[in-house]
């Protein structure tokens, strides 16, 4: 009965789909029904093709029709699939598809079918979205899950569908009407209209759905969830499955391994050397900002005892190379602790000058950020900030005591102002 249902269905289709049949296919021989162009492109109607159009979260198939490159395939809504070729084809022509892509679609795919069916068995978690992209392969769970066992709970899934790859079932697809695919424990429901071709998994799910699919679950090699996140009310999981696992492991293993070697630890003592590595470099960082701001209380009384007041202002510039800006802001701010005084300080890069100025509190006629602002025209670049400290640059590095002295005139302006 399924056999009838499947060649009559076949017959109104424009294209005889051979990867419902047979997903191993990678050779076959087809004829030109007509050359069309689209967006621009060449591409060609087949009676009958291997080549996966893209749709359903699954991408094309790629490959080569009589020698020509296939660049990609698309399915039209009156059942053509237009293969993109980069030059024309006609007649009866050979054709092959890039098996090692349609392995690694199929394995992703099938993949998903597992994964899907272990979330919704053990939490009702219905997939609302799938996708297949050069990366990985993401699917989005209407997953209500404890924000605290999400992780055990995903764990407890990813067992699941690795536990159905191991016991390489069956998948078996079929053509059914749509009342007859209504009897079945659908996981998902079908929108189609006259023919539902159905992928199940022995004894464990049933989906309608027109990708390519393994004929066993051993195929699919292993399933790996790589992470997940929280996305629009649904959790959308990372995932990666057979060859693409087994690269990320290698490249994870890779990685674990340099780094136990640089710790002089074992493998399963890398998260552990890492961590101390973490709280020590932290407690560093934090011992590096105390000498900092030591260093810069310092400096900026060398610099106060160096200057001299002019008309009741310390006007403090310096131009200082190749030193750290965090540095200059730091020395800066100390400085303006000191009344009646503006500091205008700026560092030399190799491509560009970094300018600061600040002042004290009890200097308001003096506005930082109108005096930046023109000193970094000066400089070609841009700045800005409050009255009392503004910073900026520019790439014109030979320009940058021309900007600081138009700075040092700018603050004897506002000074002498009434």
């Amino acid at each position: 009965m399924q056999v009838t249902r499947v060649v009559a269905c076949f017959f109104f289709m424009a294209t005889e789909k051979l990867y419902w049949n047979d997903p191993h296919l990678f050779t076959f021989d087809a004829l030109v029904v007509r050359s069309v162009e689209k967006d621009n492109r060449k591409a060609v109607i087949l009676d009958r093709t291997a080549f996966y159009p893209e749709g359903g979260g699954q991408p094309y198939d790629t490959g080569s029709i009589n020698g020509v490159r296939v660049t990609s395939v698309s399915s039209e809504e009156n059942g053509e699939i237009l293969h993109f070729v980069e030059s024309d084809v006609a007649g009866r022509v050979e054709c092959s598809v890039d098996s090692q892509r349609r392995r690694e679609m199929t394995q992703q795919h099938t993949g998903q079918h597992i994964l899907s069916q272990a979330f919704f068995r053990m939490f009702g978690a219905e997939t609302r979205g799938f996708r297949i992209s050069d990366g990985g392969a993401e699917i989005d769970l209407a997953f209500d899950q404890d924000p605290a066992n999400l992780a055990s709970a995903i764990g407890e899934a990813e067992e699941l569908a690795n536990t159905i790859v191991f016991d390489d079932r069956e998948i078996r697809s079929y053509v059914l009407t749509p009342d007859e695919a209504s009897r079945l424990p659908l996981r998902k429901e079908s929108f189609v209209t006259d023919c539902v071709r159905v992928v199940e998994i022995d004894d464990f799910d049933w989906s309608p759905c027109g990708g390519t699919h393994g004929r066993r679950t051993g195929e699919v090699g292993m399933i790996a969830i790589r992470g997940w996140e929280r996305a629009k009310k649904m959790v959308r999981v990372d995932f990666l499955c057979g060859g693409r696992a087994l690269k990320d492991y290698r490249e994870a293993n890779r990685v674990a391994t340099g780094l136990a070697r640089r710790f002089t630890v074992g493998r399963h003592e890398v998260e552990q050397s890492v961590s101390r590595l973490v709280d020590e470099n932290k407690a560093l960082s934090k011992r590096v900002r105390e000498l900092a701001e030591i260093a810069a209380r310092v400096e900026a009384g060398d610099l106060m005892t160096s200057t001299a007041l002019e008309n009741g202002v310390r006007i403090i510039s310096r131009v200082f190379e190749r030193r750290d800006y965090d540095e200059i802001k730091l020395i800066a701010h100390r400085l303006a602790e000191h009344e009646a005084t503006v500091a205008v300080l700026g560092t030399r890069q190799s491509d560009a000058a970094r300018l600061v100025i600040a002042r004290s509190a009890d200097l308001i006629k003096i506005d930082c950020g109108s005096l930046m602002k023109a000193a970094c025209e000066v400089l070609g670049g841009r700045g800005g900030g409050k009255g009392d400290f503004a910073q900026g640059g520019g790439p014109e590095v030979s320009k940058l005591e021309k900007a600081i002295a138009d700075a040092e005139s700018g603050v004897r302006q506002q000074a002498a102002a009434p």
